[in-house]
């Protein structure tokens, strides 16, 4: 039983396989003959706009122009690979793992499926290999792992890194030389060969110089000066509201003013200390505050104890029991 579905599954990978490298193959071919037209109308553009002198606009539109190059270059050696590999389809169905020869072709489409959308059978054929050989082989090639065998040219073409000064160059030469353009190159020289990594990496080091600086002496002045505000104002109203208290009720000298005063103190330079201080009057306007609240109370029954009436009870209205 296990031979017959070992059979049949090579029949389904072979008709499958064969399928998909011919589409592919055909798919191919029709994105070349396309971008042959684009390409000349972009060069043909670039040579308009060296012509007119709008150099700035010519090396911004090369960088497209190479880019289609590298992809039509591309799809020129992936379509070898596929012929290369549908010729040998029945080799792949008779073996359990990838022969050697044919490791670099089948490699590079699978490292290129993800990278070609215009192809969506090349990621049909990338899983029909990843059925039979697993996900490692898949990963090996995807990640371009040490011996994973993918052309190195595919690699370069496929890269999305953007292209060097002096391939631009070279891109514009060609260009005003198809189209007998009398160009003088200095300036696009010039302009290609300043390392502007090095001018954007400085800007981004002075500009980080220059918020660090900034920022020091805001963060100074709240550790220092506005936390020393708040400590400084705050003690000064807590002993103002006590001595009124003290003044006022009795029950409120409960709470020793030297206490008050020590604690509020000239506050520590670091910034724990000063919180600490904030901390400790915030505690004491609560201890005032109860204070006040207990010295109400007693009054209030000292004065109902003897039948006197307290101004406040007598302004709310309150019946006396």
């Amino acid at each position: 039983m296990s031979l017959l579905n070992q059979l049949f599954n090579r029949g389904i990978f072979g008709a499958k396989c064969k399928t998909c490298l011919n589409l592919s193959i055909a798919r191919m071919k029709l994105l070349q003959n396309k971008r042959d037209m684009q390409l000349k109308h972009m060069k043909k553009e670039i040579a308009h706009f060296l012509q007119a002198g709008q150099e700035p606009i010519a090396r911004i539109r090369v960088e497209h122009v190479i880019r289609e190059m590298n992809l039509w270059a591309a799809y020129e050696i992936l379509e070898l690979f596929c012929e290369f590999v549908l010729a040998r389809v029945p080799i792949l169905e008779s073996q359990k793992e990838c022969p050697r020869e044919l490791r670099e072709a089948i490699a590079s489409i699978i490292f290129a499926a993800p990278r070609c959308s215009e192809v969506p059978d090349l990621v049909q054929i990338k899983n029909l290999f990843g059925t039979k050989y697993g996900k490692e082989f898949i990963m090996v090639s995807s990640e371009l792992r040490p011996d994973s065998g993918v052309n190195r040219t595919i690699i370069e073409k496929l890269s999305p890194a953007s292209p060097s000064g002096e391939a631009r160059l070279k891109v514009l030469k060609d260009i005003a030389k198809e189209y007998s353009l009398n160009w003088d190159s200095s300036a696009t020289e010039a302009e290609f060969m300043k390392s502007h990594e090095d001018l954007l990496s400085g800007a981004k080091q002075i500009r980080l110089q220059d918020g660090l600086s900034e920022s020091r002496p805001s963060q100074q002045g709240y550790t220092q000066s506005s936390v020393t505000r708040e400590a400084e104002v705050l003690p000064a109203e807590a002993t103002q509201r006590l001595q009124k208290l003290q003044a006022q009720n009795p029950v409120s000298k409960s709470i020793p003013s030297s206490k008050l005063t020590s604690a509020f103190q000239a506050p520590p330079d670091t910034r724990r200390d000063q919180i600490d201080v904030m901390e400790i009057a915030r505690a004491a306007l609560a201890s005032a505050d109860r204070a006040t609240a207990a010295a109400r109370a007693a009054a209030q029954l000292v004065n109902v104890s003897y039948g006197v009436i307290s101004p406040t009870v007598a302004a709310e209205g309150k019946p006396l029991n």
